[in-house]
């Protein structure tokens, strides 16, 4: 069936972000005394910030988020880029009919900032954010909610990601999945995850199409 909507999170996806979550999440750590397991909090990427701080910061969640956000924000546009040819492949995608969106577990504000400073707000006609679903992936609604807002069944779109929890959330939406090999999952763990496609560049996303 002929695809009308791509659909992508954002950290880690388009954004080349984790290097600066990394260093906030270990800011935060360091300053609450809580201790830092190798790659623990990484491993959650993809999950809302408040459901990563009532993991790791039990009752001082809250701390843990205003903490996350005072160095998130004072460090974003140093630590913040595109991966290689993003908008491009975005420019393109739209020259060819294709509405575009994306869908993270982000907060708006701080989605906003990277979607503005990155040049991405122009390709996209829909931004779901943290704040626009009450229940966040891996559960479908932010995907749902993209397709809503874009009168679009989920068998004409595509969900691009580079999380399991991208990847859940996207096929139980009924969205055909992609993963990344940049993110998160690298290129291994998509053997455990088993998206509908994996792409190595974005060239690769033709093929999907």
């Amino acid at each position: 069936m002929t695809v009308e909507v791509v659909l992508f999170d954002l950290d880690g996806t388009l954004a080349d972000s984790l290097p600066l979550i990394e260093h906030t999440y270990r800011l935060v750590f360091e300053e609450m005394g809580i201790p830092w397991g190798e790659d623990a909090v990484m491993g959650w990427i993809g999950r809302t910030i408040r459901d990563i701080a009532e993991y790791f910061a039990g009752r001082r969640a809250q701390e843990f988020i205003e903490r996350y956000q005072m160095h998130y924000h004072r460090e974003h546009d140093k630590y913040t880029a595109l991966f290689p040819e993003t908008l491009p492949m975005l420019a393109g995608l739209k020259q060819r009919g294709l509405r575009l969106g994306i869908v993270t577990s982000k907060g708006r504000t701080g989605a906003m900032r990277t979607v503005n400073f990155t040049g991405l707000a122009p390709y996209m006609d829909t931004v779901v954010t943290a704040h626009d679903v009450e229940k966040h992936k891996p559960l479908p609604d932010p995907v749902l909610e993209a397709l809503r807002r874009l009168a679009a069944p989920p068998e004409r779109a595509v969900y691009v990601g580079d999380s399991q929890f991208d990847i859940q959330a996207g096929r139980t939406a009924g969205t055909r999945t992609l993963g990344v090999t940049w993110g998160m999952a690298g290129r291994a763990g998509w053997r455990e995850f088993r998206p509908d496609g994996v792409l190595e560049r974005w060239d690769d996303l033709d093929k999907y199409l």
